[in-house]
């Protein structure tokens, strides 16, 4: 993604080079390096910084909703996509605590009636590493079947996993790395199983309600922050969804939600030590990807850290949630204004510590 001498030449850029200070930038600092990120992004969203998980700096700019005038709030729920992950893959180990998965176990020991010769090669953390070999059949199906009214379609997890998951593996488990949806479309069809709830039920069990993520939900709220194409003109982007389509990246949250997450999960005694370290450890480096997320070293304090970055990128919708180990900071940002991810991720990361 980028690295010290990137960062030090977009920073330069921005005016932010030698800002930085001794964790994450708060207070002045801080409103200085988000001025100089909006003379050159048309970022609308929220900024929250916190410290074992409490804010130390907030800011919210423009509109959640620019027609109506709905300013951006910390309380305002944004599309978090592809964070959905991270958040399904915590439930997974807690399951895998429980005895109820194993992440080494081929998926046939839980999906049973998913194609035998496949099923018996992939296993659990294959799919959670998007390293599995399963084709992304939905993508080519609605290629080759256009049908503007297809999210209106009654269609169940299972259905789903037949019809667009059970494809001819396009390569070998664990050999390649392909961020393919229906992953975690197998995913939720796995924790409906074991559980023997509905996805959005479990996860609520499992993760949601434990960790006291109030405004976290699959499901849009009323007052979601609206998806931009562009600002001028003025265009609006939809994000139609079916329901298995959460663990992937189907989830709402707000600000202060994630800041409280990335601390119990990271920090905390969420995940017990070794499933906090499965949950960290990454599976395929290349990507710097381990279990629904990234871990990757990062340059802050003139020295290298290791940080979790996870990203989210749909619609009109980008976020990003760093969280650096060594003094549990965090950087939260959502936008609903199509901005580059890059130049999101490079906002995040100028505020930490980069000197």
């Amino acid at each position: 993604m980028f690295g010290r001498r990137e960062f030090l030449v977009g920073a330069a850029a921005l005016g932010l080079a030698g800002q930085a200070s001794a964790s994450v930038l708060s207070g002045r600092a801080a409103d200085q390096a988000v001025d100089a990120f909006l003379k050159v992004q048309p970022f609308q969203g929220v900024v929250l910084v916190g410290r074992a998980g409490k804010p130390i700096f907030s800011r919210t700019v423009g509109f959640a909703d620019i027609e109506a005038k709905k300013p951006a709030t910390l309380d305002t729920p944004y599309i978090i996509a592809s964070i959905s992950k991270w958040l399904t893959s915590a439930a997974l180990l807690k399951l895998a605590e429980l005895g109820k998965v194993d992440l080494d176990a081929p998926i046939l020991t839980y999906l049973p009636d998913y194609r035998a010769d496949t099923g018996a090669k992939v296993k659990l953390r294959h799919l959670m590493t998007n390293i599995s070999g399963v084709p992304n059949g939905f993508a080519s199906w609605t290629k080759a079947n256009p049908d503007p009214d297809l999210f209106k379609r009654p269609m169940t997890t299972a259905q789903a996993v037949k019809l667009w998951c059970s494809g001819d593996l396009a390569f070998e488990p664990g050999t390649k790395f392909d961020y393919a949806m229906t992953n975690w479309v197998i995913i939720t069809a796995i924790i409906e199983a074991v559980t023997g709830q509905a996805y959005a039920d479990a996860m609520s069990r499992l993760v949601v309600a434990p960790l006291g993520l109030a405004r976290t939900t699959p499901i849009d709220p009323p007052d979601l922050a609206v998806s931009y194409r562009t600002l001028e003109p003025l265009v609006r982007r939809t994000n139609d969804r079916f329901p298995f389509m959460a663990a992937s990246g189907g989830y709402c949250s707000t600000a202060g939600d994630l800041l409280k997450a990335a601390h119990a999960v990271l920090d905390g005694g969420f995940l017990p030590p070794t499933r906090k370290r499965e949950l960290l450890t990454v599976g395929w480096p290349d990507q710097n990807y381990a279990l629904g997320g990234r871990v990757r070293t990062l340059f802050a304090d003139g020295m290298p850290r290791v940080f979790a970055w996870e990203t989210g990128n749909a619609a009109g919708f980008r976020s990003v949630l760093g969280h650096r180990f060594d003094d549990q900071t965090t950087v939260v940002l959502l936008n609903n204004t199509s901005i580059s991810q890059k130049a999101m991720d490079e906002f995040a990361y100028s505020l930490f510590a980069t000197a």
